[in-house]
């Protein structure tokens, strides 16, 4: 305090107040330095738990708290001017730092807790926690702005009053954003589809994968990676396939073999059938049909119906691959052929049919 008094003694009135701020201004610095030390050593702590929630934390309070620091700091800088909203921008500070912060840790909370069931190998069900995740955000921001106004010396009863009757204006002004936000909730409620799913309309040209549902749009990314942003309100209307929660993969081809190989057809038929039966990837619990079933112009026609145990679509095409393979072995086996259209002229003593013969 004396060297302070002495360094203060040598500086006139009028320029006292610099020294003042610079003063704060460096506090400010200092304090801000100290606690991102101590942060980041408590946070190399707690990386070091299992729980999900103090990591998030820990991330959450940095930006924030140095906003804070910086704010207030700010706020006692101008107080040296004698400026008079300095007590309200201090209490702004602190609620807009607040309301940072816990934006902050519910993002980072539903991130950790994703990673952890990841690991965990549990089922994550993405489309809930994000949008728990948004409704608590939303929470987060209109309860900050009520405070906010209450703190600036808005009457807040009033403003709800006013939101009361204005709602229903607002209601026919926004028709289609309400309805786009009442079809994204549907969504979240009903789960037809999730992040990640391959879904497709067989009313709209809509099909690819589902990369991120919000309150107004759906994110589709088409196979051809094109995005398609589609109105949640769309999906009330029209009817959604959804193949990523297919059980099986169908196999539903038509084979013919020439009339010439008529005598082998029922022993080719009943091995393909006994191949399907003992083939490692198809699935036998579900319906396995293989009949013949036509007399075709050119050709005796078998099929096959039957069901793959996997449902991924490159592993799918690999299993039918093998199995056409196979039951191209087993008529070749049988020295018979796979047929394709032709045609047959027959004559009459030898000599071709003209001028009216038939």
């Amino acid at each position: 305090m004396e060297l302070y008094n002495k360094l203060t003694g040598y500086i006139s009135q009028d320029s006292l107040w610099i020294v003042h701020i610079f003063i704060i201004i460096f506090s400010a610095l200092l304090i801000d330095y100290i606690q991102r030390r101590v942060l980041t050593k408590i946070q190399t702590r707690l990386e070091k738990t299992r729980t999900a929630w103090d990591d998030a934390l820990i991330h959450a309070v940095r930006k924030p708290l140095s906003l804070l620091i910086w704010m207030v700091g700010l706020s006692f800088a101008l107080d040296v001017v004698n400026l008079s909203f300095t007590a309200v921008m201090r209490e702004l500070a602190l609620i807009i730092s607040v309301a940072w912060l816990m934006i902050r840790f519910i993002r980072f909370a539903e991130q950790n807790i994703l990673h952890q069931q990841k690991i965990k190998g549990k089922p994550i069900d993405r489309s809930t926690a994000d949008a728990i995740s948004q409704l608590l955000r939303f929470a987060v921001v209109i309860t900050s702005i009520l405070v906010s106004l209450q703190t600036m010396g808005f009457n807040i009863s009033a403003i709800l009053a006013f939101g009361g009757i204005g709602g229903i204006a607002i209601g026919f002004a926004a028709k289609d954003l309400l309805s786009n936000f009442f079809g994204g909730l549907m969504i979240y409620l009903d789960r037809p589809f999730a992040i990640g799913d391959w879904i497709r309309s067989p009313d709209k040209e809509i099909e690819g994968t589902v990369e991120k549902i919000g309150w107004r749009l759906t994110v589709i990314r088409t196979f051809d990676k094109r995005p398609v942003y589609i109105p949640n309100s769309v999906f009330a209307s029209i009817a959604v396939e959804n193949p990523s929660r297919m059980t099986n993969r169908r196999i539903y081809e038509t084979i013919g073999v020439r009339y010439d190989d008529v005598a082998v057809l029922p022993v080719i038929v009943d091995e393909v059938r006994e191949m399907l039966k003992s083939h490692p990837e198809i699935d036998t619990e579900n319906t396995l049909m293989v009949n013949f079933n036509k007399f075709s112009e050119s050709s005796l026609d078998f099929f096959i119906y039957t069901f793959t145990k996997t449902t991924d679509w490159q592993k799918y095409h690999h299993v039918k691959q093998d199995v056409l393979f196979r039951v191209n072995e087993i008529i070749a086996g049988h020295n018979a052929e796979m047929a394709y259209p032709t045609s047959t002229v027959h004559l009459h003593n030898g000599i071709p049919a003209f001028e009216g013969q038939v």
